[in-house]
């Protein structure tokens, strides 16, 4: 498998793989694809049991880790280089909060060291924290440095996701947002523990308008039915709260291959005309009747 191991130690990017950057890099066919995975809260590459790079950014699934590099094609046949970029996500809400800024500018660092050794696309899949990662790197970065990004369950404000994307790079970059109501509660409680004194602002699960960016709600049964009309069938939603329901529901791991290593099948002015343009309320899925199951996935 063609998958390198990265590492944010403060501001800078750390190789953590046996084989150096560069020279996967220079093994890389001209044009091939570098994807870049970003983990979100709670893990952490310096502890054994929430190591990304044992877990879901490994190349081998584990219970409740599916390994996100087999998921998107590498070691399956899929071109290009795969990097799992850990940073250290835990301790407090807080302190991950702050520290994802940080790995931002470690992640905007790498990005410029792939752009002076590689020709192809650097795309980006984060989920949560991960999302501000990829965000606070964009400002770092120039004009398609970055060609497309998938953010699952964005734990960042939408004030702040907006300013990064109206950078020269966020301005160049297509960017997928995935959303559910299972994610509600999170969102919820993200915004009052960071933003106490900011009743209005919203995370991104409330949806993002701006031109490069299309949001899909998950669990909501048109948006479903327009990605199957598309050629992708996804499950539908199985809990009424879930943070990790954006890589864990079946049949979204081929939408992100697609939208981020096969962008000539989904152009974003396909996705944008073929997708809802709304989203439903936060709390919709919590408290309609009857309820969609008796079950919440902590965990």
């Amino acid at each position: 498998m063609t998958l390198a191991m990265i590492n944010a130690e403060g501001c800078q990017p750390v190789e953590a793989g046996t084989v150096a950057l560069a020279g996967q890099l220079a093994a890389l066919p001209p044009g091939a694809p570098v994807l870049i995975l970003l983990h979100g809260y709670r893990y952490s590459p310096s502890r054994d049991h929430s190591d990304p790079h044992r877990l879901i950014l490994s190349d081998r699934s584990a219970r409740r880790a599916p390994s996100w590099p087999r998921r998107m094609g590498f070691g399956r046949g899929q071109d290009g280089l795969c990097i799992a970029f850990g940073w250290e996500a835990g301790g407090t809400l807080w302190q991950a909060y702050a520290e994802a800024g940080r790995a931002g500018l470690a992640l905007a660092a790498l990005i410029r060291r792939i752009r002076a050794l590689h020709d192809g696309p650097v795309n980006i899949l984060g989920h949560s924290l991960g999302a501000r990662v990829a965000l606070a790197a964009l400002p770092g970065l120039a004009p398609g440095d970055v060609a497309r990004m998938v953010l699952m369950a964005g734990a960042e404000f939408r004030h702040l996701a907006r300013a990064a994307l109206e950078t020269p790079a966020g301005r160049a970059a297509d960017v997928l947002n995935v959303t559910s109501r299972e994610n509600d509660i999170y969102d919820f409680l993200f915004e009052r523990l960071l933003a106490p004194l900011a009743p209005r602002a919203r995370a991104l699960g409330a949806g993002l308008d701006l031109p490069r960016c299309v949001t899909v709600q998950i669990d909501a049964a048109d948006h479903r039915a327009a990605l199957h009309g598309l050629g992708f069938r996804i499950a539908p939603a199985s809990q009424r709260m879930c943070h990790w329901s954006a890589y864990l529901r079946p049949g979204l791991f081929p939408l992100y291959r697609a939208f981020l290593l096969a962008p000539g099948r989904l152009p974003l002015p396909l996705l944008r005309a073929t997708l809802p343009g709304t989203q439903a309320p936060r709390w919709s899925r919590l408290l309609a009747r009857p309820l969609p199951r008796a079950r919440i996935l902590l965990q």
